[in-house]
């Protein structure tokens, strides 16, 4: 539907799946391993877990075709809808 002046008013953005939670029990060591090593890439540890998840399955040829991207890193931009 149009306003007066003939403009379409803004749509809202769609609205992503939510994220799906998992417990994920590691040992202190690799943990604190993988810690560091998201650290150096400017990642937290459960991004970089989740990176790795999908590198490998990339690898594999085993990542759904439907799956979408890796969220993007830090702030949203101003004008982004909030979710």
């Amino acid at each position: 539907m149009s306003d007066e002046a003939g403009e379409t008013p803004p749509q809202p953005a769609p609205r992503r799946a939510a994220r799906k939670q998992v417990l994920l029990r590691l040992d202190p060591k690799v943990y604190d391993a993988l810690a560091r090593w998201a650290s150096d890439e400017l990642r937290s540890a459960n991004a970089q877990i989740e990176f790795l998840l999908r590198k490998s399955l990339t690898d594999s040829g085993r990542l759904p075709g439907n799956t979408g991207p890796l969220p993007r890193r830090g702030r949203p931009p101003k004008d982004a809808a909030p979710e």
